[in-house]
């Protein structure tokens, strides 16, 4: 996803603040600047499995270009800073494209793996997973 500017933006972002705290301020700012989704998108069917924190993911398949609209809100902050992290992956690509990202190549590129916990990454893991399970349906 070398043509992503918003993935492209957090990397140089990210490769800029020396410290993990920095960082971890710079994934909740991310996380912060999400709009907010519609009220009835914080139901079961949205829900993602597999997260400690509560992780709600909104897709919409957009036909003509056969890219996802995804986007996302969590209740704690630094996870909510995680699901901006993984839109800003995902968000309006081709299906194609995200069935054939490797976000925990990315995820250890930032090095972002190494400083989650066991609980954020697998977390982490979920929302990917559900992301390319829709991408997945055609």
């Amino acid at each position: 996803m070398s043509d992503n500017p918003a993935l492209a933006a957090i990397r140089d972002d990210l490769a800029f603040l020396d410290d993990w705290d920095d960082r971890y301020r710079y994934l909740i700012d991310l996380g912060r600047a999400m709009p907010p989704l519609p009220a009835d998108a914080y139901s079961d069917a949205n829900k993602v499995q597999g997260c400690a924190s509560q992780v709600w993911l909104l897709m919409n398949r957009n036909a003509a270009d056969r890219s996802l609209e995804i986007r996302g809100d969590s209740d704690a902050l630094i996870v909510k800073g995680l699901v901006a992290l993984v839109v800003a992956m995902f968000n309006n690509r081709p299906v194609d494209e995200i069935a054939g990202f490797d976000a925990q190549a990315f995820f250890g590129e930032i090095g972002l793996r190494d400083h989650l916990t066991a609980q954020r990454s697998n977390g982490l893991a979920s929302m990917v997973a559900r992301i390319k399970a829709e991408a997945a349906k055609g």
